[in-house]
């Protein structure tokens, strides 16, 4: 029997930046929603320097450095603009939430190492469709037609070119740290938990058989209570399938060595 239902949905597409994916967080989110923090006209000034574990490489921001930086609430557009001349202005449109771009990316990309996604935060339009199990509501798998709602955008992202990507990142980057700060880590650095939430992302295991699914309440959760405890980041890729995980993690790789310079060591 196969049963379907709508669930919340959270764009990790925290990407067309972090590109970490774009995938449904479809578990109940019980979080309060996150304040909503005035915008300073200039970065905080960090009572220490913070360590900088990943320092952006020097010279990444080639082309974009042309383009004057906006004000972080005058940022949509340019980043918009910006992000339309890299994968088109109706992939844009169709995916990314026009308002609060900047801040969006920073608490979802923020959120995606913990067990809850502000789905009030999310960077992206929810994607078409309802999410499907097949069986009742003790022995449930997660239906593989689900795999299918996001191969469009998949496509998409697999098509980008990080280093044109990374050159965007970079030149906005100012806009990314102070939001960053803005949410409560008045010395760190946010190309660093990018890249931690790269690695963490990197580090989503393989499902090589049907992924059991229980449904204790209104919304189904993993058998596997080791898969349940995962981080939303992981787990967000594990409902999305393998086929479209490999293809994000691929992405990420090579993300991640353009903003930090360095090969992921293996």
């Amino acid at each position: 029997m196969e049963r379907t239902i709508n669930k919340p949905i959270i764009g990790v597409a925290a990407l067309v930046l972090v590109l970490v994916v774009a995938g449904v967080y479809y578990l109940r989110n019980r979080s309060p929603a996150l304040p909503e923090v005035a915008a300073p006209t200039t970065a905080p000034r960090p009572a220490t320097e913070p360590q900088i574990e990943h320092p952006l490489p020097a010279g990444a921001d080639n082309a974009a450095a042309a383009a004057p930086l906006p004000e972080l609430a005058d940022s949509d557009a340019p980043l918009r603009d910006a992000l339309g001349q890299l994968s088109g202005t109706e992939n844009v449109k169709r995916y990314l939430l026009p308002e609060n771009i900047v801040r969006r990316l920073v608490v979802t990309i923020d959120n995606l190492p913990r067990q809850k996604v502000a789905v009030e935060k999310r960077p992206t339009a929810p994607i078409a469709g309802s999410f499907m199990a097949e069986g009742d509501e003790l022995h449930a798998t997660l239906d593989p037609q689900n795999f299918e709602r996001y191969k469009p955008l998949v496509a998409v992202i697999s098509q980008l070119d990080m280093h044109q990507l990374g050159a965007v990142y970079v030149h906005f980057y100012p806009l990314f740290q102070q939001a960053y700060q803005n949410l409560g880590y008045p010395t760190g650095y946010f190309n660093d938990r990018l890249v931690q939430v790269i690695d963490l992302l990197l580090a989503t295991p393989q499902q090589t058989g049907p992924v059991q699914l229980v449904r204790p309440n209104v919304m189904y959760t993993f058998a596997d209570p080791a898969l349940e405890a995962r981080p939303a980041g992981q787990k967000l890729l594990i409902r999305m399938g393998p086929e479209n995980a490999a293809a994000i993690e691929a992405k990420l790789k090579e993300l991640r060595e353009v903003v930090t310079a360095a090969p992921l060591k293996h």
